[in-house]
């Protein structure tokens, strides 16, 4: 049903990075038949035009529509949770993210400085499953890398690593990882701008 859809999401993005216990599998996105809710009324939004982001030639504003920035798929999903215009429910998962990711990325730069690869295991993990969860295709795949490099690893989490290869890896991962995420930070909040929906300020990312 919609409301098991809506438990599972807030649970994905509604919680401390430092108590997550994330249920997410390689599996993601889950298929609306695995959830029930084959029986549900279809979206009003199709999904070929539902994250088309209206843009002014004359305010020269460019957003990406790249698809391995954002799966479609999986946002459209979280889209058909909203109950009314304002796009109140994906709009507080989505801002809420913001705040976890943000809190995520400090723990990590903490925990590179620590040299914790184990830590910063987790915090990959946990960061990827939340990501996967609003369609961050980009934020999750690094998030994933960043995973199996704490566990000494290589990015596919099959052959092993040194210690000393895990650190440099893990650096450029994290670079990357904060790159793909204001790139997907900044197509979102385009996204309910102009739907007159907008992310409060308080989300804002400070540029590093």
């Amino acid at each position: 049903m919609i409301l098991q859809f809506r438990a599972y999401i807030q649970h994905c993005i509604g919680v401390d990075t430092k108590q997550a216990v994330f249920l997410y599998e390689e599996s993601w996105p889950l298929s609306l038949t695995s959830l029930d809710m084959v029986s549900s009324p279809p979206s009003s939004k199709p999904a070929s035009q539902s994250l088309q982001v209206p843009t002014n030639d004359e305010e020269k504003e460019t957003v990406s529509l790249d698809e391995e920035l954002i799966d479609h798929e999986t946002f459209d999903q979280l889209l058909d949770m909203d109950d009314d215009e304002n796009f109140a429910f994906s709009k507080g998962i989505v801002s809420e993210y913001f705040k976890q990711a943000e809190q995520t990325f400090k723990q990590m730069d903490d925990y590179f400085k620590e040299e914790n690869l184990d830590e910063l295991s987790k915090l990959g993990h946990f960061l990827k499953g939340s990501s996967a969860a609003i369609g961050l295709t980009k934020v999750k795949g690094i998030c994933e890398k960043i995973q199996y490099c704490g566990i000494l690893k290589d990015e596919n989490g099959e052959s092993s690593i040194t210690e000393d290869e895990a650190k440099d890896h893990m650096a450029s991962y994290l670079k990357n990882v904060k790159k793909e995420y204001r790139e997907a930070e900044k197509y979102l909040k385009v996204f309910y701008e102009k739907r007159g929906s907008a992310i409060s300020d308080d989300n804002t990312s400070s540029d590093e």
